[in-house]
């Protein structure tokens, strides 16, 4: 039976950010991917985008973007078409506009998965339908979303309570300050002074924080970052494009590693990942282990936080 609860509405055309939601929508969404959740859960069928196309481009590899959102999709009633790099080679075959322009002719929405923001930018600034961030260097939006509905589905109302990020100021921190800023939720990082998250985006989630009640810290103290944190969150020293600089990473990064005597220091808090991890480098083996129920409770999340952001965008 078709459940006939309507899909969120957002003003957006795109979802490149966190930011391109409203608080008011951010929760919305995160509403919907809980009820999703449920109907999934239920065996309902809930077929919104039924007739619909949906292009996921990589030029990074996946397993958790691939898989999640290939399946989500198929759960929409849509149909999924994967492109690679070696089939696009976005702005080399062709320019991106005109890659946007084609692809909005033959589908309803476009995943890009990437290194390079400002191509994502660009190739929305471009197509006439809606484009999703599925990950870039500098954003990583569907990964929030997953990683905010894990952390309402332990707390409830996040307003008030904090999440410190250890490791990189990378893309994962970038769009969580900007989540946590939205939800009214504190939000520190601890981070060596040298990998500091840009201060654009520091700056800009400080101001979504003055109008929400968010406090942002950047500090290179593990212990002051973790202080009275309800979620502590951590990612590899090393991404992908970054290999060449593993051995470095992981002398600048020594100190900055979630365990025993980090956890003790947060009192009362779960751990997330947002995978894959690297146990011994950024987690040890036995905290990873203590939570892995989180851990891939935002796994899973990740396929209906981003069924509820497609919906969003293309049920009007």
């Amino acid at each position: 039976m078709m459940d006939t609860m309507t899909a969120p509405k957002v003003a957006t055309q795109d979802f490149l950010t966190v930011a391109d939601l409203s608080a008011e929508e951010l929760v919305r969404v995160l509403d919907f991917a809980d009820h999703l959740k449920g109907l999934r859960k239920d065996g309902r069928e809930h077929h919104l985008l039924k007739g619909k196309s949906i292009a996921m481009y990589f030029e990074k590899p996946s397993n958790r973007t691939r898989v999640s959102f290939e399946v989500g999709i198929f759960d929409l009633g849509a149909h999924p078409v994967m492109l690679r790099k070696d089939e696009v080679n976005l702005g080399v075959r062709e320019t991106i506009s005109d890659t946007a322009r084609t692809l909005s002719r033959y589908v309803d929405a476009i995943m890009i998965r990437t290194f390079a923001q400002r191509d994502v930018n660009e190739l929305a600034h471009h197509a006439s339908v809606p484009v999703i961030n599925g990950l870039t260097d500098e954003h990583h939006p569907c990964q929030i979303l997953a990683d905010l509905q894990t952390a309402r589905e332990r707390f409830g109302d996040l307003k008030g309570r904090k999440l410190c990020f250890i490791g990189d100021g990378n893309n994962i921190a970038h769009s969580l300050m900007e989540g946590c800023a939205l939800m009214g939720m504190h939000f520190s990082i601890a981070c060596p002074q040298s990998h500091n998250p840009l201060p654009d985006i520091v700056e800009n989630a400080r101001k979504i924080g003055e109008r929400t009640g968010a406090e942002i810290q950047v500090t290179d103290d593990i212990i002051t970052g973790v202080k009275g944190a309800a979620v502590v969150y951590t990612d590899v020293w090393t991404s992908m494009g970054q290999e060449q600089e593993s051995i470095e990473r992981q002398r600048v990064f020594e100190g900055f590693q979630v365990n025993a005597d980090v956890m003790q220091a947060a009192a009362d808090a779960i751990v997330l990942h947002c995978l894959p991890a690297h146990r011994g480098e950024e987690i040890t083996a036995d905290v990873f282990e203590a939570h892995a129920q989180s851990i891939f409770d935002q796994a899973e999340n990740r396929m209906h936080a981003q069924k509820a952001i497609m919906a969003a965008l293309l049920v009007r």
